[in-house]
């Protein structure tokens, strides 16, 4: 390709960007309109799928949970979330394993997967 044809290239998908803004923006206030409408209407507008808002950190929960007992990283896992943690991770055991070994300051590593609060 020619410079001549890569900049004629950038000037095209630099003015596809501007008409896909443009049109955002156009469907983003139609969005904002409909959204006061329903709301207007008593109605509630349900959003997607968010991240799960916790108390706690997952570190603090850890910490809570392990104050006191040696548990595996699946116990933990099991017993973090059996306090009301909300998590979207369909990995959250290895989330946990992966915090204990971040975390090395606040979590000890008693035997070969089991952890205590420190």
């Amino acid at each position: 390709m020619s410079t001549a044809e890569l900049q004629a290239e950038i000037r095209r998908r630099s003015g596809r960007n501007k008409a896909l803004q443009r049109r955002y923006e156009k469907l983003s206030a139609k969005m904002e309109a409909l959204r006061k409408e329903i709301a207007a209407s008593g109605g509630a507008v349900v959003g997607g799928g968010g991240r799960a808002t916790n108390e706690l950190s997952l570190v603090d929960s850890l910490k809570k949970v392990l104050t006191g007992k040696t548990l595996g990283v699946s116990q933990a896992a099991d017993a973090v979330l059996a306090t009301g943690y909300m998590t979207t991770s369909p990995n959250f055991r290895t989330i946990v394993n992966q915090t204990f070994i971040k975390h090395r300051n606040k979590f000890k590593k008693v035997s070969r997967g089991r952890y205590t609060a420190v």
